[in-house]
């Protein structure tokens, strides 16, 4: 996604007239990140050495707290220096064709990115970069991961100011064609006055919360299991006497037994109130974070979307990189009809290679995005094809097999040292593979494609059904694919060759495959991408 400049009400800096980025670029002189980014550095280090100064002082008996104290000032003694020294060597160059970037401490790497490789120019803002007005610049180059670049960190307007930079000069390699300097202020100009786009979508605070209910997560307990086994290479738990852990528990579990069965039905209850109110709070706390301020916005540059309580992201992807969209559920909020919507683009949007623009909507306010986007909703009278019968039975049958082999296992080696519980050994397994089995069976019911003038959408799912679109336009390649049982079974998996994502169909009869092969060749074949690249579409 390529960031959107300044709009009033951002949360990032309006970008101020000339200089800046305006000047380096014109000299090709390296530049520094912003000098405050060695204090957000050093606050960091601070941050790490809280716990281990907590362990070893607990661990270390009566000077315990001098050497917490010591050992949390060496951390952040170190960490300063490492990011001190990581700021003097890290540089940046605005080139005439490319951004260069070199940096390391110990070993130095130097990256150059040509501006027609860079998909996306996102800004950032952790809580500390908030605090002292800076963000975290990022060229995405599709390629993913380390392969991106990014600074970290720039003073608002100066990021800003090189965002809008480098977004103009890749326009302007990807149109071969050079604009002179006046005419490249009258364009930033005219995309400075249109940055304050028409909402397309935004989430309240009711919405969000709502939201957070149904992002039920017992994650705090994966980090209060992570602390322990930190913790464990400071206290050694093996040298804790059984003994008094026993006496322990059985003081504060004896109250429980005299309760009587229905005490103790009512504290397991509570137990799983304690759950469920610790899962509800951590998924509003984490949605939340994510999600306080979701605004998304169409704009003459595309879809702006800016979203983050503590990690303020400000991101927009041009329509016409809008590789095909994403319909997400999951089984409780279907029955309510809530949906989640994702943008496929070669961009990355926090690692995953869609991007969340309605996370949590009705379908009424996800079809006028969608239209914008230049796709279409199924509608009622589509013109469904279901996978093959044949695959549906060799479905039921494979993922099956393995119950019944397990039953049968079990049912063998019970016969051999415990006679009396063969049925019952054998019995479970069996029953399983025969209710797997009958969703197999459901599923199919489920799996379903359509091709139309246009477009190519599949669906799948029974409790939180997916639905996936593409426009035959923008699909680079398909394919049939056949393993031995498929091959002699009559059916075959469609991949379309969708750039950023994954698009496949499985258990298509041969003959429609083929079908659905030829004609998205035949769009494929009579499409000029060049021109569709600079189409807006």
């Amino acid at each position: 996604m390529s960031a959107d400049a300044g709009a009033e009400g951002s949360g990032f800096a309006a970008r101020p007239p000339g200089g800046g980025v305006e000047d380096a670029a014109r000299t090709g002189e390296p530049k520094r990140t912003a000098p405050l980014s060695v204090v957000i550095g050093s606050l960091s280090s601070v941050q790490g050495a809280i716990l281990p100064a907590i362990f070893a002082a607990v661990s270390t008996g009566g000077a315990g707290l001098l050497i917490g104290l010591g050992v949390g000032l060496a951390i952040t003694v170190i960490g300063s220096l490492f990011s001190y020294l990581g700021w003097r060597r890290l540089t940046y160059t605005v080139g005439e064709q490319d951004i260069r970037v070199e940096s390391g401490v110990l070993s130095r790497s130097a990256r150059s990115v040509p501006y027609e490789r860079i998909q996306d120019v996102s800004l950032e803002q952790p809580l500390l970069a908030r605090i002292f007005d800076l963000v975290a610049v990022k060229f995405e180059t599709g390629a993913g991961g380390a392969d991106d670049l990014a600074l970290a960190y720039l003073s608002s307007a100066e990021g800003d100011r090189l965002r809008q930079l480098v977004r103009e000069r890749r326009d302007d390699a990807q149109e071969e064609g050079a604009r002179d300097e006046g005419a490249a202020a009258g364009a930033e100009t005219q995309a400075a006055r249109g940055e304050e786009g028409e909402a397309l979508f935004a989430m309240d605070t009711g919405r969000i919360l709502t939201f957070g209910l149904f992002e039920f997560s017992l994650a705090v307990f994966a980090v209060l299991g992570g602390l322990f086994q930190y913790a464990n290479s400071f206290f050694d738990f093996d040298d804790i006497d059984e003994r008094v852990v026993e006496q322990v528990v059985e003081r504060q579990g004896g109250w429980i037994f005299e309760l009587g069965a229905y005490g103790q039905v009512l504290t397991a209850l509570a137990g799983l109130v304690a759950v469920l109110f610790i899962g509800s709070a951590t998924g509003i706390v984490r949605t939340v974070a994510r999600e306080w301020g979701f605004v998304l916005e169409r704009t003459a540059r595309g879809f702006r979307r800016r979203r983050g309580l503590f990690t303020r992201t400000d991101v927009v992807m041009p329509v016409h990189r809008v590789q095909g969209v994403q319909l997400t559920t999951g089984w409780m909020r279907y029955r309510f009809g809530w949906h989640g919507l994702s943008f496929v683009s070669l961009a990355q949007d926090a690692g995953s290679t869609s991007h969340v623009v309605a996370p949590f909507a009705q379908l009424s306010e996800i079809e006028p995005i969608v239209e914008v986007a230049g796709f279409r909703l199924p509608g009622d009278n589509e013109n469904w094809h279901r996978a093959s019968r044949k695959y549906r039975t060799d479905a039921m049958i494979w993922d099956s097999m393995w119950f019944f082999v397990a039953a049968v296992i079990a049912g063998v080696a019970t016969a051999i040292w415990a006679p009396e519980w063969t049925w019952i050994a054998a019995a479970g397994p069996f029953v399983l593979g025969l209710l797997n089995a009958g969703l197999q069976a459901l599923a199919w019911r489920f799996k379903r494609h359509a091709l139309d003038e246009t477009q190519i959408m599949a669906v799948s799912g029974i409790l939180s059904p997916k639905k996936q679109i593409a426009t035959r336009l923008k699909l680079h390649s398909v394919e049939i694919a056949q393993g031995p049982i498929s091959r002699l079974r009559g059916y075959a998996t469609v991949h379309l060759g969708l750039a950023g994502g994954e698009f496949s169909i499985p258990g298509v009869p041969l003959e429609r495959a083929r079908e659905v092969r030829a004609k998205v060749l035949e769009t494929i074949a009579s499409t000029d991408f060049s021109r569709l690249e600079g189409s807006g579409r």
